[in-house]
């Protein structure tokens, strides 16, 4: 089966030290009321053919009359399919699936006739790590650089036209990739067509379409939130491919003032966490508290009392939900 690098890794909890949470502070995230949702949650959409990414979030702001939205992984207006959206408070987490794997379905045309055994033999050859130059039309710099493909299925095979599957690493161009495999055939070829599947972990498994979203809200101001409460994700949904620790009570609101996370503030973690991981730093009620970057292995992390465990990147829990406790 087909895997994301993230999806690969299992991961066991590692406890550092026993510790429970006082119910006073924080709310687990299932327990967060659809308003709270609204102004701190993410959607994964099904995005349509023709508008823009920025004008796609632009809708979503006007259905569910909210003042930000965000977006994750750009689409190309021609391209369809899993389009993360951040809501409220919540557009800060995009950041977190930037380097996310992602995974795409494509329709290649090829220009000459090629026998199939030639095209999987070659689909084959692109596995691993390329060198890619972005089209001319990209956000980026025209310059070569790498990427990975971590898998490339061919689905289907019709006359000229192929169907495949490819699971690769972030910035990985497909319109691209379609050029190269037709370059390695010995002819041309170009993308027809392009749905994207993964974003992370937000996969079309559970998409939603902005009319899902239009009728849910309507259905919502008329009083009945099950609809929303269903489309809408706790800001959680959206670091489940990181590894993550989770920390003491008692140093919750010293991380949501910016401070560094050091190893006494740990209660349990995930194993296999590498230096420069990005992980998630959760509360034990399982809140987001913010993002960093790992300056010790997960077994680092159990074998030592004292140290710096991660360095904050993004803090999304406001100070102050759980108690400031001096230190003795």
């Amino acid at each position: 089966m087909n895997k994301l690098p993230f999806e690969e890794i299992e991961r066991e909890i590692l406890i550092k030290k026993e510790s429970s949470t006082n119910e006073s502070y924080g709310k687990r995230p299932e327990e967060r009321t659809i308003q709270e949702l609204l102004n701190y949650g993410v959607i994964c959409l099904n995005k349509i053919d023709g508008p823009s990414s920025h004008q796609v979030a632009d809708y979503v702001k006007k259905i569910l009359k909210l003042e930000k939205v965000g977006h994750g992984g750009t689409l190309d207006p021609g391209v369809t399919g899993v389009l993360p959206i951040s809501l409220g408070k919540a557009t800060k987490i995009m950041e977190a699936l930037l380097k996310a794997g992602k995974e795409y379905v494509c329709l290649m045309h090829i220009h000459s006739p090629v026998s199939q055994s030639k095209i999987h033999k070659a689909s084959k050859d692109f596995i691993g790590k390329i060198i890619q130059l972005p089209p001319v039309k990209s956000a980026v710099k025209r310059e070569l650089r790498e990427r990975e493909i971590y898998y490339l299925e061919i689905l289907e095979i019709k006359n000229q036209d192929v169907l495949f599957k490819v699971g690769c690493q972030a910035g990985t161009y497909i319109r691209t990739l379609c050029v190269g495999l037709g370059k390695s055939l010995g002819t041309n070829a170009h993308m027809q067509q392009l749905v994207r599947t993964k974003a992370g972990p937000f996969n079309d498994k559970e998409w939603y379409s902005l009319q899902d979203i239009k009728d849910a809200f309507s259905l919502y101001e008329e009083g009945s939130e099950k609809q929303l409460m269903k489309i809408i994700k706790p800001v959680e949904f959206a670091v489940q491919h990181l590894p993550k620790i989770w920390i003491t009570d008692s140093a919750v609101d010293t991380l949501c003032h910016g401070a560094n996370l050091s190893i006494p503030g740990i209660s349990k973690l995930h194993s296999k966490i590498e230096k420069n991981n990005m992980v998630a730093m959760m509360t034990l009620k399982d809140e987001l508290i913010g993002t960093g970057i790992a300056q010790l292995t997960s077994e680092e992390i159990m074998k030592n009392e004292r140290g710096l465990a991660v360095k904050i990147n993004k803090v999304f829990m406001e100070p102050e939900i759980y108690p400031h406790f001096k230190k003795m």
